[in-house]
């Protein structure tokens, strides 16, 4: 039992924090720092945006896009809207410069990017959200790493916006600041282990359609081509803002759907756990990925109940102090929850009520993975 707890509390360790630290002292002591190549390089560029009944925003989105600095020559604009009922095409229409494509029936975002990208003739193609705003440098900044021809992809930064009066769903913001290092540590070992949707772009001559029913498009579309061999490059200078999810409520209906995502991915990229074949890859992937959708919040439940028993038999000093700890840390998170309810915001809980949430979800989404049918068809999430 001792044993078992150890090894598991070590697991929960490594997952959420350990990873971080390893990755931080294997740069310095290899000296690896991130490259930074050129900025002069421009290669022809399309832009894709996927949108789904964002008439509220979507005008705002056209005039960031338009105002993206990269040579008019080399970029093309494409807006694809399909099942959307309300005013968005509409709205995309009266801009000349962008290729609207539309059909009334709704497939799902990645149906519509599998018919986008067969008009795509570009070098490159770049990815982002219709609720997401760039920042004006974006495009250039992603596109002088294309010049390495080992790269495949270019994932940019994702930024939460948080506001003075923020809920509980603050914790979003917390939870990508630390990813985002995670995922630049990552970029220089060696890749990163998948790209947001937010923002991330490929080599078009590399995209390969997935099925339909991918819950995580975005992330299996780049990781098919580290699969293929070529990295992943991680430009923070290069970002997209949104604000948190409108609620708790919301923001638990998009993680559980990442989880399922998750569990599946891990099951159609199996491959990418073999350490003889993708030897790095497969230490990033398993480190970064794997074990955070898979057995860790598990073994968070395992962890606490073991430490129970050992209390109660009395087995030493420092399984009391471990239980003392995990008892304030979920009291911290119950009354998080707690005070969400009743519309009291306190951040110094915002971190815990998060960290417990996302595990939750978790846990629910693989539930749901193997229990119900899986589309890429979704009811997204509210945004503030």
């Amino acid at each position: 039992m001792i044993f078992l707890f150890w090894i598991s509390l070590f697991i929960i360790f490594y997952t959420y924090a350990g990873y971080g630290i390893l990755l931080y002292l294997i740069l310095k002591l290899t000296g690896r720092k991130r490259r930074v190549p050129a900025a002069d390089y421009t290669p022809t560029l399309t832009l894709i945006v996927a949108a789904y009944n964002e008439e509220k925003i979507i005008r705002e989105k056209i005039e960031n896009t338009l105002a993206l600095i990269y040579p008019a020559e080399s970029i093309r604009y494409i807006f694809v809207t399909d099942g959307s009922s309300d005013n968005t095409a509409a709205i995309i229409a009266e801009y000349p410069q962008i290729q609207l494509m539309h059909r009334d029936e709704r497939a799902g975002k990645i149906a519509a990017v599998h018919r986008v990208m067969k008009q795509v003739t570009t070098e490159i193609v770049v990815f982002t959200d219709a609720n997401t705003f760039l920042n004006k440098e974006a495009l250039i900044k992603i596109a002088r790493h294309y010049q390495d021809q080992s790269v495949g992809a270019v994932s940019g930064e994702k930024r939460v916006h948080i506001e003075e009066s923020a809920d509980a769903t603050a914790g979003e913001g917390f939870y990508w600041k630390y990813e985002s290092k995670l995922k630049q540590w990552d970029s220089e070992l060696y890749s990163v282990v998948g790209a947001a949707g937010e923002l991330f772009s490929i080599r078009t001559a590399l995209y390969q359609p997935v099925p339909l029913n991918a819950l995580l498009d975005d992330f299996m579309i780049s990781l098919r081509i580290v699969e293929k061999g070529y990295r992943i490059v991680y430009e923070p200078e290069a970002f997209a803002t949104e604000t948190s999810s409108a609620n708790v409520e919301e923001e638990l209906k998009r993680k559980v759907r990442i989880a399922a995502g998750g569990i599946q991915s891990v099951i159609w990229l199996k491959s990418l756990m073999n350490p003889f074949k993708y030897p790095l890859l497969s230490f990033q992937y398993i480190s970064h990925r794997v074990l955070r959708w898979t057995i860790t919040p598990l073994l968070m439940i395992l962890v606490f109940f073991l430490n129970m028993a050992l209390v109660l038999r009395q087995e030493g000093m420092i399984y009391d102090m471990l239980m003392a700890a995990q008892g304030f840390f979920y009291a911290f998170a119950l009354l998080g929850w707690f005070l969400e309810k009743k519309s009291v915001r306190v951040k110094i809980l915002f971190i815990p009520y998060y960290f417990c949430m996302m595990n939750y979800a978790v846990l629910a989404g693989i539930l749901r993975y193997f229990t119900t049918e899986q589309t890429g068809v979704w009811e997204k999430a509210e945004r503030k």
